[in-house]
């Protein structure tokens, strides 16, 4: 199957989707914690507002299947795969929840790493106001707390990411720019709060994204790392009416090699559009 020839046959498994669990109660606090504003709805996408975008942008969003649709505001979704904390580290199972909103872009990321099939490690990153935080615990003890501008960067990139994969129309405003590259790839920057991130976003004969790419900081062993930072997507299935990712990893291609660390999908009964933070 190609990627952009939806799977419509795709079921997530039983109710893994549901909201509801310790994984997903961590996810409500930290959104309840951030104080984020609640969007409303905006007017639905029109022919007009592609035009002037380049070709490869438009057969972008019409496979996404803005036109039409109303303009999103937020989303939250589960990923579910397996992760890995250095190169060449052992793959360890791995669930995730996350709440993105664009009325100030903001991305709340939990996630759980078995450790040994039994030790939770628990992870949160975070895209709040213009900062960008990573912490980690183990055992109840932090062991991993990350900030700065190299945070702040990279949270943004991967908030640009989540918006071309699963909700395009939140990126249709002033702070985004779409540029040409060929018929088959296009650049996409956002500025937020005085920082600008880009990344190049390449599509298959209809439309749908097969790869991301940008610069972004790997946290690595030695130290904080500028690489270039690639989603690679094997296909595209459907939630509802809209097409979602399927399968899909998370790579740096480092001066030593490729480093991938993260493989799995979300799971696509969890995605849910507009919602506000107060009814997490």
């Amino acid at each position: 199957m190609t990627p952009g020839a939806l799977d419509r046959s795709a079921v997530s498994r039983g109710d893994a989707g549901l909201p509801r669990g310790g994984l997903y109660r961590r996810l409500r606090r930290a959104v309840a914690e951030a104080a984020l504003p609640t969007g409303i709805g905006g007017p639905a996408v029109a022919e007009a507002d592609l035009a002037g975008l380049p070709s490869s942008t438009q057969r972008y969003l019409r496979f996404m299947g803005v036109v039409g649709r109303p303009r999103d505001w937020s989303f939250r979704v589960r990923f579910r795969g397996r992760f890995r904390i250095r190169p060449g580290g052992a793959w360890l199972p791995a669930d995730a929840w996350q709440y993105n909103t664009a009325v100030e872009p903001a991305r709340i990321f939990v996630m759980r790493l078995r450790v040994g099939h039994l030790v939770p490690f628990y992870g949160r990153d975070t895209y709040v106001r213009g900062r960008g935080h990573m912490i980690g615990t183990l055992l109840g003890r932090k062991v991993v707390d990350g900030g700065g501008a190299e945070f702040d960067h990279s949270e943004l990139v991967i908030y640009l990411n989540d918006a071309v994969l699963l909700a395009p129309s939140t990126l249709l405003g002033s702070a985004t720019s779409w540029t040409a590259v060929d018929d088959d790839s296009f650049d996409v920057a956002l500025a937020d709060r005085g920082r600008t991130v880009s990344g190049r976003v390449r599509i298959d004969e209809h439309g749908a994204p097969v790869n991301f790419v940008a610069d972004r900081y790997a946290t690595l062993p030695q130290g904080l790392v500028l690489a270039p930072w690639r989603t690679p997507i094997q296909r595209w299935e459907t939630a509802g009416d809209r097409p979602v990712p399927g399968p899909a990893s998370v790579c740096y291609d480092l001066p030593t090699g490729p480093y991938c660390y993260a493989e799995g999908q979300f799971i696509r009964n969890t995605v849910a559009f507009n919602v506000s933070p107060d009814q997490m």
